[in-house]
């Protein structure tokens, strides 16, 4: 064959090779999500490109007849297509006449070969790779030409192929459905390479959190709650509310856990404006309130209040005992985490690389996460960092007692009536975060 046209054949060979090769790995990478978005701006081969995607046994039957026809061909073809070039290179080169032949064969084949490896599989390929859905839908319309021209050999070869799915029990169509952990490494991917801000990326984990994260890990505790009762004076409840200021106040009949309603702090003060007496004994001052049980998740309570119409529930345990209270706000602070709390707010406080200061109360999903901890040991005995030390030292903690375990040492810092105020948390790198018991327990052993 003449070696004009034997060139001319392979540059071909390769330009065919090189449109399967693109047009299997773009349909194949396409985003579905990125798909529906072309469909809404009016490119209609997107839905082509998802049927493809629905049905893809024909379309990637034709892809591979056509890849290994051309392979074939260009095996036929490529041999000699440079023998004779290599082999004058040779003869010049006073290579041995019985060698000559040989070695032009075998260097034709391994430039014929790599040309097909460059330009008709690694190059297009990644090409497909880099924007799969626009190369996708440019390739869907030739490739519905092949369908037609092959339809007998792709019917046989599908069928075939379909055969061997049904008898090793394989799916036939991929599965689309997109998790909230796809979501999320999504979202870890866009922060790493500087899409999503680290804030952002934060705020899309916490949102994922609501599902698993209890209401008593974002409540107001029992002993912090600003409560009135019914038979209160005018002058307690002046003086609770100038200590307090709160829009919202719960209100007992004898104490928190007979909990009456809640009164609006603006009522009281249309009230004193009007220069009528404060008593919470009248008829409409009370608001009947939403009571919750500590089981809830935050995503069931912002369910709740939404049916309810409210935005603040009173938290109770299995024993009717008010555990705390909760407003639509506690929840949406814990989704927003530091982008909404002040400073002085902040329950995680870093004082440097390898050190913090952490109020006891702080939930333990937000401990795990300001220190990279997949788990606690027994973590499902508490909800707390006090807790955790309650669990691990067996008893209630005292100032400068420790416990050491995975890698961190959690120091008690105050106490106050019973109740952990504050934790210093250290790295310690010598220790293995591996283990599931405490490393080393350090108590104060002076009398309490």
């Amino acid at each position: 064959m003449d070696p004009t046209i034997s060139l001319l054949l392979i540059a071909a060979l390769i330009a065919v090779s090189a449109f399967f090769s693109t047009a299997e790995l773009a349909v194949a990478a396409s985003r579905r999500v990125r798909l529906r978005q072309l469909l809404d701006q009016g490119e209609g081969r997107a839905q082509q490109v998802m049927d493809v995607q629905d049905h893809p046994g024909d379309y990637f039957t034709v892809i591979q007849i056509g890849q290994n026809s051309v392979a074939i061909l260009g095996g036929i073809i490529g041999e000699g297509a440079f023998s004779p070039f290599f082999q004058g290179v040779l003869r010049a080169l006073q290579m041995p006449a019985d060698r000559t032949e040989t070695v032009g064969l075998l260097l034709s084949f391994v430039l014929v070969t790599s040309l097909f490896i460059l330009l008709s599989d690694l190059f297009p390929k990644r090409l497909g790779m880099v924007a799969p859905e626009r190369v996708a839908v440019s390739v869907v319309g030739p490739m519905r030409i092949f369908l037609a021209v092959f339809r007998p050999i792709v019917w046989f070869f599908s069928r075939l192929t379909d055969g061997l799915f049904k008898l090793f029990g394989l799916p036939e169509r991929r599965d689309d459905a997109i998790t909230s952990g796809d979501i999320r490494a999504m979202a870890e991917a866009g922060a790493q390479a500087g899409v999503l801000a680290a804030r952002e990326h934060q705020v899309i984990e916490n949102v994922f959190e609501l599902d698993t994260r209890t209401v008593t890990s974002a409540m107001t505790g029992r002993e912090r709650i600003v409560h009135f009762l019914l038979d209160d004076s005018e002058t307690l409840i002046r003086a609770r509310i100038d200590q307090y200021p709160h829009s919202t106040y719960l209100v007992c009949d004898g104490d928190i856990d007979h909990v009456v309603g809640y009164v609006e702090s603006k009522h009281l003060l249309s009230r004193v404006l009007n220069a009528q007496p404060i008593s919470l004994k009248v008829d409409g001052l009370i608001n009947k309130t939403l009571v919750v049980p500590d089981r809830l998740t935050l995503s069931e309570v912002l369910t709740q209040f939404r049916q309810a119409s409210e935005d603040l529930a009173v938290i109770v345990n299995e024993y009717s005992l008010v555990v705390g209270i909760i407003t639509i706000n506690d929840v949406m602070s814990t989704v927003m985490g530091g982008l909404v709390t002040s400073m002085d707010e902040e329950q995680i406080v870093q004082r440097d690389t390898n050190s913090w200061l952490i109020d006891g109360i702080t939930p333990i999903p937000d401990v795990l996460q300001a220190l990279g901890l997949d788990e606690l040991p027994l973590q499902e005995d508490y909800e707390t960092l006090a807790g955790f030390l309650m669990v691990m030292l067996r008893r209630i903690p005292k100032r400068t007692d420790a416990v050491e375990w995975g890698g961190y040492r959690f120091e008690v810092m105050d106490v106050d009536s019973y109740k952990i105020d504050q934790v210093m948390v250290t790295r310690v790198a010598s220790l293995n975060p591996d283990k599931a018991a405490p490393d080393h327990i350090e108590a104060d052993s002076s009398s309490t």
